[in-house]
């Protein structure tokens, strides 16, 4: 498998500050996305993102997260194969968590739901 290009949560939060034009794309399921979101994503459930792919701005940046970066990953590699220039956010949301807003709060299934 080619090597999935990332950014850091460091590089989205600089992204998000200088108002770059990007797309962020959330691929957790409904429930996760309710529980806490970084702030200006647009959600599309992993298993939805073939249905929906049409709705995904193709003329600008498509940065994907999940919950620690495997569902992403696998997203950004559908969707590099249809042509968008997509990168994934290493640490997924967790890291966001963790490294740039520590006052998000996660719900309790969040720490061990699997990829």
């Amino acid at each position: 498998m080619p090597k999935i290009p990332e950014i850091s949560v460091e590089e989205l939060k600089a992204k998000i500050e200088r108002k770059d034009a990007f797309t962020l794309l959330d691929v957790r399921e409904v429930e996760e996305h309710q529980e806490a979101r970084i702030p200006g994503s647009v959600l599309i459930p992993l298993g939805e993102l073939p249905q929906r792919v049409a709705e995904i701005d193709a003329s600008v940046e498509v940065v994907v997260h999940c919950r620690s970066g495997g569902r992403s990953a696998h997203a950004v590699e559908f969707l590099r194969g249809k042509n968008y220039r997509a990168v994934n956010v290493a640490g997924g949301i967790l890291a966001w968590a963790q490294r740039v807003d520590p006052t998000l709060t996660l719900g309790p299934g969040d720490s061990n739901r699997s990829l």
